[in-house]
């Protein structure tokens, strides 16, 4: 496993027990040799972000208990994939990002710039996540 450190330089933050999020299922969007999709990004998804995902074969909404996956709504945060959340970000549909719960490793694939663009506080609820 990768140090845990975030895309600010400082420790990597939790990202979400509800649901238990990180490719470790471990709260954070940690990473190693064996995360081959590179779940770094720690998203608050919405329902744009979600239809996109869907859209481009990445369903995020439907749960498959045997990897662990509840399925996601919006209000969620959840370690995306970086070059998942890059491809909505070049589409328009970016998630919400928590920056001190995003992992550095996803700066290999995403420009800080466009994780700073879209970096959220998290939200103290879903209200106007939804479209």
């Amino acid at each position: 496993m990768e140090e845990k450190v975030n895309v600010l330089g400082g420790p990597l933050e939790e990202c979400g027990r509800d649901p238990l999020t990180g490719f470790y299922r471990d709260g954070c969007c940690s990473t190693g040799s064996d995360d081959r999709g590179s779940h770094t990004v720690c998203a608050v998804v919405t329902a744009e972000f979600l239809e996109h995902q869907l859209a481009t074969g990445n369903d995020l909404v439907t749960a498959h208990p045997a990897y662990s996956f509840p399925g996601l709504k919006p209000g969620d945060r959840w370690c995306v994939c970086a070059s998942r959340w890059l491809h909505a970000y070049r589409d328009g549909a970016a998630a919400p990002v928590v920056l001190s719960a995003t992992h550095a490793a996803a700066l290999r694939i995403v420009p800080i710039e466009a994780l700073r663009e879209h970096a959220v506080d998290v939200p103290a609820s879903p209200e106007g996540l939804v479209d």
